[in-house]
């Protein structure tokens, strides 16, 4: 699978006066386009040359890649949320949650979505597992949901030593209701029993940069309410360029927070300063489902409300719209058993129908490669 890249370049002037003079060579012949051909030649130049007076937007190369190792939210259990992230031209990732992980590395590594990360030649693990091993630097957990952790836990004994960050609350849960002796074994480095310290607890202090190791990211984690649960949005920074991570959350107005909107506060001036390159947000059920329902999750109409606070928080832009052509990765799609359209699908349609801030939203699927 080609990466999904949101940078596309400009076509080359040259190439472009080169197709005003092009030869049409058949056997034994050699012929001019005619006067048509010629109209049309003339018609690229004059749109190549309004492209690079400005007329058309050039947008920046990629700052980053992520692999998506799993894109729903249950009951799938083989594409649960896992989102590599790495700095572009880099092959040291971060895990985004880590509900799977073998499964999905297997199905990216089909699909060619790894690109040159792939095992030294003289390597005795199949390409999966030293991905697994080597590629994948660190995990951050947005809580400890079933969905967000499972991959992390069952091929915890494959893995290599390395960090796992989060806040308190969720490192507290992973090691005592997880690696405990009584789920699990311990794997990591306190709690129950004799921990076998494969794994590193780092819990994150809110809005405080920490660096990740092995990577060339550093994180801030905020707090999100869940339906009534804390869940964690990410921001990560790689020079100058930042992405933000939301795990699962509801919106404020249902949840009766301000949460979000302290993720939008910090955000806003890097949407300004158009050095956010892209948000990963949840959008777990499509339109219909009734606030009661949504169990801290977002619909279609309420994850255009909250880029809509966004938005104006970050203030009008030259193009019009301050959150025009910025990457929004869809996450946590919930699929249903019952016959009818496929979920994502219809998420994909309302979502296109109500953006009316010009953002570039993808829909993320198991083995995609995105590049922003």
């Amino acid at each position: 699978m080609p990466p999904l890249s949101v940078a596309a370049a400009q076509p080359p002037l040259g190439a472009l006066l080169e197709a005003a003079h092009v030869r049409a060579t058949l056997p034994g012949h050699s012929v001019r386009w005619g006067a048509g051909w010629w109209l049309l030649a003339v018609g690229l130049l004059a749109l190549a040359t309004w492209a690079v007076a400005g007329g058309m937007a050039e947008r920046p190369a990629p700052r980053f890649v992520t692999v998506v190792l799993g894109a729903g939210g249950g009951p799938s259990q083989d594409d649960l949320s896992a989102y590599l992230l790495a700095p572009a031209g880099s092959g040291d990732f971060v895990a985004l949650d880590a509900g799977t992980l073998l499964s999905g590395i297997r199905r990216a590594h089909a699909l060619g979505s790894f690109g040159s990360v792939r095992p030294p030649l003289d390597s005795p693990l199949a390409a999966e597992g030293w991905i697994l091993r080597h590629a994948v630097k660190a995990y951050l957990v947005s809580h400890a949901h079933l969905d967000h952790v499972a991959g992390l836990v069952i091929d915890s004994p494959e893995d290599a030593s390395k960090e796992i960050l989060g806040l308190t609350a969720t490192i507290d849960r992973i090691r005592d209701h997880l690696f405990n002796w009584k789920v699990w074994p311990n794997f990591a480095d306190e709690g129950e029993g004799t921990p076998l310290k494969k794994y590193r607890y780092v819990r994150l202090s809110p809005g405080q940069e920490h660096p990740i190791a092995g990577t060339g990211l550093t994180v801030e984690a905020f707090p999100l309410s869940h339906g009534g649960d804390v869940s964690t949005a990410f921001l990560l920074r790689a020079g100058e360029s930042y992405v933000l991570y939301l795990g699962d959350t509801g919106p404020d107005a249902v949840e009766r927070s301000d949460r979000m909107a302290a993720v939008w506060a910090r955000v806003a001036p890097l949407v300004r300063d158009r050095r956010l390159r892209g948000i990963f947000l949840e959008t777990s059920y499509p339109e219909g489902r009734p606030d009661t329902l949504l169990f801290g999750h977002l619909t279609p109409t309420w994850a255009l409300r909250e880029l809509r606070r966004l938005a104006e928080l970050a203030g009008p832009s030259p193009s019009g719209h301050a959150l025009r052509d910025l990457v929004v990765v869809v996450t946590h799609v919930k699929p249903v058993l019952e016959r009818g359209p496929i979920t994502r699908d219809r998420i994909a349609k309302q979502l296109g129908e109500l953006n009316d801030l010009g953002v570039r939203f993808i829909v993320a699927r198991q083995g995609q490669r995105i590049e922003f």
